[in-house]
């Protein structure tokens, strides 16, 4: 009996998906639940698992392909109950790797470099939550392996070294522009397609340019109290929540005290309409390795700062496997970006449309401040709002920025819950 593999019902709002790869090939046995291919979204990764074990008969949808909701993927041959055929043997080689994928859960990033590298995923060590194996493990893998494996050889040039590599991936590439490329070309390039998510970011940004009337402001804030409070309480705070007290919950915890006071920055544009949102969900910006995404934290003022600190974590360890959900980065009332973390010292932020501003971060450095008539040195961090002036005025913007700032210099009142 034959079973159809179809594209899973995309969430709302998104028209179609994009084909990364498959991880079986025609007349390869699949078990029930086995991941069978990677659709990438404009903001996800989704996964397509064989409903039931069979053998992979035929792949409809090529690697590379456009595929909307409900088109056809592949067929599989199913044993029914009533049949006499013979079940396909399964090597053992076939029965360790299908227990090592059972007994380890991957990603698709990982799954996927795992296959095309014909790696064993039990022999890499795994730094993420829970053990788990994330893309940087399998990458430092890589290179131990390619270091041990190339001592014993013959060094080449770089030249050579980097034709060689270019040939090999517009070999494997399936853009036909990028094979057109000349190989022994002195200068090599190598053209890939845009990814969705960087296509989407790309598309986001350029909107958010082009519609809005886009200014930013600047402040400086004064890091001592927060830093002051963090190291009195923190082996408190993390012996009782099992989690450590960051910075970013002390900032999300003002912008919502700010937020609540200027509610226009909470608000968004819809054509000729004003929507003020009674709720705070706050957008998050966090790196991964298909680029910059933003989870949402629901209704961030109902958390306290153990909350917002789990939910920090949880994001930072699904964006690095590559398991967030569209739900969770649907949405959103009000963005931080913390572009402190790589060294930024200042930068104007670019909205995330459909919301009107967005707070940015920066790096902490000491600097002389007066104080009571006297120089002194303080860890001093700079902030930028970046809001749309169609519907923030100037002294809204500069108001709700001062009144961070005063939140986070006097963060008493701001509860610990410890």
């Amino acid at each position: 009996m034959s079973i159809e593999i179809r594209v899973p019902t995309l969430p709302e709002s998104v028209a179609d998906a994009t084909l990364i790869s498959w991880h079986k090939a025609p007349g390869d046995f699949i078990q029930k639940d086995e991941n069978l291919v990677d659709l990438e979204t404009d903001k996800v990764v989704l996964e397509v698992p064989a409903p039931e074990s069979g053998i992979l008969t035929e792949i409809i949808a090529q690697d590379g392909s456009t595929v909307t909701s409900g088109d056809l993927l592949a067929m599989i041959s199913v044993q029914s109950d009533s049949s006499t055929s013979v079940t396909p043997k399964i090597t053992p080689a076939q029965k360790d790797t299908a227990a090592i994928n059972a007994e380890i859960p991957l990603s698709p990033a990982v799954r996927r470099i795992i296959f095309e590298n014909n790696l064993d995923p039990s022999l890499i060590k795994g730094t993420g939550k829970g053990a788990r194996i994330t893309k940087t493990d399998v990458q430092d893998y890589l290179a131990q392996n390619t270091q041990v494996t190339t001592s014993a050889m013959k060094i080449e040039s770089p030249k050579a070294i980097i034709t060689e590599t270019i040939e090999a991936d517009l070999t494997n590439s399936s853009d036909e522009k990028s094979k057109s490329i000349s190989k022994n070309s002195p200068r090599p390039e190598q053209r890939v397609p845009m990814t969705r998510l960087r296509a989407k970011v790309a598309e986001r940004l350029l909107q958010a340019q082009q519609n809005a009337a886009m200014l930013t402001t600047f402040n400086e804030v004064n890091m001592q109290s927060v830093i002051d409070l963090r190291k009195q309480y923190q082996d408190r705070f993390t012996a009782k929540h099992n989690v450590k007290l960051g910075f970013m919950s002390f900032f999300i915890k003002a912008s919502i005290e700010a937020l609540k006071r200027f509610p226009a920055i909470n608000a968004s544009i819809d054509d000729q309409d004003i929507i003020y949102h009674g709720y705070y969900d706050v957008g998050i910006a966090v790196a991964s390795p298909r680029g910059l995404i933003v989870p949402v934290l629901r209704d961030a003022d109902q958390l306290d700062f153990a909350g917002i600190e789990k939910n920090i974590v949880d994001f930072s360890s699904k964006a690095k496997a590559g398991t967030l959900t569209y739900d969770e980065l649907n949405g959103g009332t009000f963005t931080i970006t913390n572009g402190g973390i790589f060294g930024s010292m200042l930068s104007t932020p670019i909205l995330n449309p459909p919301q009107c501003a967005i707070l940015g971060m920066h790096a902490i450095t000491d600097r002389p401040v007066v104080e009571d008539g006297e120089i002194v040195i303080r860890p001093v961090m700079y902030l930028a709002l970046s809001y749309d002036h169609r519907l923030v005025d100037g002294r809204d913007a500069v108001q709700f920025l001062v009144a961070i700032k005063e939140g986070l210099e006097s963060p008493a009142h701001l509860l610990l819950n410890i």
